[in-house]
This record gives C-alpha cells, sequence and structure tokens, in this order.
C-alpha cells in the first residue's frame, strides 16, 4: 500500500486530494498545524516550514498542497516548495506540487504565458508570479523527484465531480467547449492519478476538464 502525506489537507485542494486518496485505498497521513479538519485518520500537527526529513521519511509521495491569498503569505508559496525539497532531496519520496495556471504558456514556442495576457486580472497577478516562481526552483532542482501539476485557468472550488480530465502539459490546454477549467475534484483525481501511475518525474504537468 502507498503511503502519501498531504499537507495542508485541511485546505479545499488537500481535504478532496485526502478523501480521493483514500477511496483507492492509499495510506494517507494530513499534515496539519491544528485539529485534522480532513478525513486521514493519521496526522502530523507541525507547520510545514517545520517539517524535517525525518518527518517525511518513508512516504512514497508528498504532496504540497499549500495555499496563499493574501500579499503577506503569497511569498510563502516559493518558499514552501523549497523547504520541502530541501526536505526530500536525494530520497525517493515524490514531492507533487499543487501549482498554478499563470504559468502555462500560449503560444508553441513558450515565450509567452496566460499571466502575460491583456486580460489577466491584475490583482491576481502577485499569486501567479509566486507559483512561477516556486516552479522555476522546481526546474533547477535535479535531487528532488518533483512533479508540478498546474490546474486550469478557472479552478473551481465547488465545481462538480465529474470523474474525467484531460492531461496537459506546458501550454493551455483547452476542454471540449473550448474552456480551461476544472473542478478541485477532478483535480484531486489527476493528482491521485499521478501519484499511483504517472512517471512526470521532474515535469510540469496541467489537467483540464474534458
Amino acid at each position: 500500500m502507498m503511503k502519501i502525506a498531504v499537507i495542508c489537507a485541511n485546505g479545499k485542494a488537500g481535504r478532496l486530494i485526502v478523501r480521493e486518496a483514500l477511496d483507492r485505498g492509499l495510506d494517507v497521513t494530513a499534515v496539519v498545524r491544528g485539529e485534522n479538519r480532513s478525513a486521514a485518520g493519521k496526522a502530523i500537527v507541525k507547520d510545514l516550514f517545520d517539517l524535517t526529513a525525518a518527518d517525511l521519511e518513508g512516504f512514497d509521495a508528498v504532496v504540497d498542497a499549500f495555499g496563499a491569498w493574501t500579499a503577506d503569505t503569497i511569498p510563502q508559496i516559493p518558499q514552501a516548495a523549497a523547504h520541502l525539497c530541501g526536505a526530500l532531496s536525494g530520497t525517493g519520496t515524490r514531492l507533487l506540487v499543487v501549482g498554478g495556471a499563470g504559468s502555462l504558456y500560449v503560444d508553441p514556442g513558450h515565450t509567452r504565458t496566460v499571466a502575460d495576457g491583456p486580460d489577466f486580472p491584475e490583482a491576481f497577478k502577485p499569486l501567479a508570479a509566486a507559483h512561477d516562481q516556486a516552479l522555476r526552483q522546481l526546474r533547477t532542482r535535479d535531487d528532488v523527484r518533483w512533479t508540478y501539476i498546474s490546474p486550469a485557468g478557472d479552478f473551481q472550488a465547488e465545481g462538480e465531480r465529474t470523474g474525467a480530465y484531460l492531461l496537459g502539459g506546458e501550454e493551455l490546454t483547452l476542454d471540449s467547449r473550448g474552456e480551461s477549467v476544472i473542478s478541485y475534484a477532478d483535480y484531486a483525481i489527476a493528482v491521485v492519478d499521478e501519484i499511483t501511475g504517472g512517471h512526470h518525474i521532474r515535469e510540469r504537468i496541467s489537467v483540464v476538464r474534458r
């Protein structure tokens, strides 16, 4: 049985990833700062930035579901990824990072991103930049078995679980309706699929509604 740890398991994405993994028969440990509100029966109660290599030893995969929305906390997105890379350096444990869509490319030459577009909301640019910085840092790490998973542009926390998605790569992929949409629930399916059967080591992948 695969053993996984979901960091920030109390968050909206974290809780759904925990639930999906449990439903697939995985051995799941929630990593939370306070009371465990996820469905996981086991928990490590510790701040992400206090986690050590010993805390994460023995897991097949660690999911970084850290989220931030305020000016004070957004810079912690790349800091969280860097800290976890330090803890997992040189191990066989996979690190799967819940990423952003702003860094997805919109041209074949990979010179323009979603966040570069004229219609990209100004308010979301700091968040997109932080996620992009985390990805850029990961790309420099050949000592960690990381996978960065970008959601679609419209990442719907309360969206329905359809049970299906399209797997993309570095470029923005549109669904059958010509839209870039994914629910948190379908995104969780993609994360667990990557944990159990994916081979995208040191790659960025992306997911969109089918």
